[in-house]
């Protein structure tokens, strides 16, 4: 294909480069007389390995050039790649003025453009900014419709530097946002030549997954740090123990703990970071982001509680009683602090839990109930039949799956407020419906 590329900074540059090597023709474009002077003598504007000799290469056989002038780019190309900076105010926010320039110079550019123009934004941006920014950018400069005189789509980067060029031909996945297929095609051509799977998905879960994963990757750096403090301040290798940790794929390096919903319990997770954290304080340290989880954890619960006060209903029924499905382990569970929390604001409660049936507790889990709440005891309820005709709002708390089949019987004047994202027959489903974070 003929392609564009604006912005010829780091991602710019590579992702050019790239194209071009794949057979693409690619123009180049930026702002910076100078970094177009380097492209155009296949010279790289950043220090990146491998890339001084991409740009020799495939500026030399003339599949890459680079202009400052916008018209000729647009009208030489089938489609635009957006990699302008995005950087951060003060405040916080993203500072947009690039992205709208370049929108609204591309725009200028396919008013007269008698072709189907395809806009692919590659730079990092907040859910809604496409909708929000891009599209009447564009759609004011050129005087034609989104989705009728031009299309757009969103393929974010996932490149590192000093690896950049390994991880675009090798990427764990390709990402392509877009609301109109014919706006897709030709953005997934561009990598027609990666190995790697194809993900399509809407524009704005797109851009979402790029700050979920650089929000992640940092969220693992700072882990790894505040494990290695308090492994160096009692002694302990932290590198052996972050080597062992990262074997377990199937836990601790898995989708297994990644998926919103509720809050966690039960009888390790809670007490194992309280425990951490008090021999963090025996040794003067603070750790931060550890400290914050279960204050974080907390937060979920009070949505649940907040969910419940918004629907204005009082008689409210608890499918899930123990932390997890398929176990009658009460201990932290939040689903006991959610209905204390209710009880106490004054709420008509009936729960069900099959695993929590009074007949079948022994042990530890019976004399906790016993013990400890014995205040919500009364409020089990035989079956799930019982909970559904005695409640308006029914909160489903863990993921068995009967519950899932079960709320196709509720009422359409009953709403159902999911804490696990439980699988449900939509089309059978006459309640009202609300998950808690979905």
């Amino acid at each position: 294909m003929k392609v564009s590329v604006f912005g010829l900074g780091y991602v710019g540059s590579v992702s050019a480069a790239s194209f071009a090597a794949d057979g693409h023709q690619v123009i180049g474009v930026d702002v910076n007389e100078d970094k177009v002077r380097a492209i155009s003598e296949g010279r790289s504007p950043i220090v990146e390995p491998g890339l001084p000799e991409l740009l020799q290469e495939v500026t030399g056989t003339g599949r890459l050039r680079a202009t400052t002038d916008v018209r000729d780019a647009v009208h030489g190309s089938d489609l635009s790649v957006i990699c302008v900076g995005t950087p951060s105010r003060r405040n916080g926010s993203l500072d947009l003025t690039y992205l709208e320039r370049v929108c609204s110079q591309i725009g200028e550019a396919i008013r007269d453009k008698s072709t189907y123009h395809v806009v692919v934004i590659r730079s990092t941006v907040l859910p809604g900014t496409t909708h929000g920014c891009v599209i009447p950018a564009l759609e004011t400069a050129s005087g034609k419709r989104y989705g009728e005189g031009f299309g757009v789509s969103f393929n974010p980067e996932f490149l590192r530097e000093g690896t950049a060029l390994k991880d675009f031909r090798e990427p764990a996945l390709t990402l392509i946002g877009h609301n109109h297929a014919v706006d897709a095609a030709p953005t997934m051509q561009l990598y027609e030549h990666i190995a790697a799977p194809l993900h399509s998905t809407s524009i704005r879960v797109a851009e979402m997954v790029k700050y979920a994963s650089n929000a992640w990757h940092a969220v693992k750096v700072v882990f790894a740090n505040e494990i290695g403090n308090l492994c160096k301040r009692v002694d302990v290798d932290s590198h052996a123990v972050m080597d062992i940790f990262c074997k377990d794929a199937k836990l601790n390096l898995s989708p297994y703990y990644l998926r919103p919903g509720f809050a966690f319990g039960g009888s390790c997770l809670p007490k194992d970071l309280r425990a951490l954290q008090y021999r963090a304080r025996e040794v003067d340290l603070e750790l931060p982001l550890l400290g914050a989880v279960l204050d974080s954890n907390r937060r979920q619960v009070q949505h649940a509680i907040d969910r419940v006060e918004e629907s204005g209903r009082r008689r409210v029924g608890l499918l899930g009683f123990s932390f997890k499905a398929g176990t009658d382990d009460l201990r932290e569970s939040p689903m006991v602090i959610l209905a204390e929390a209710l009880l106490g604001k004054g709420y008509e409660l009936c729960i069900f839990d099959r695993n929590v049936s009074l007949a079948r507790l022994v042990g530890a889990n019976k004399q906790y109930i016993e013990e400890q709440i014995p205040h919500l005891s009364r409020h089990l309820c035989e079956s799930i039949e019982e909970v559904i005709d005695r409640s308006d709002v029914i909160v489903i708390g863990n993921a068995s799956p009967e519950f899932g089949t079960a709320i196709t019987r509720c009422r359409p004047d009953q709403l159902v407020i999911d804490l696990v994202r439980v699988p449900i027959d939509f089309a059978a489903l006459r309640a009202q419906y609300d998950g808690i974070c979905w």
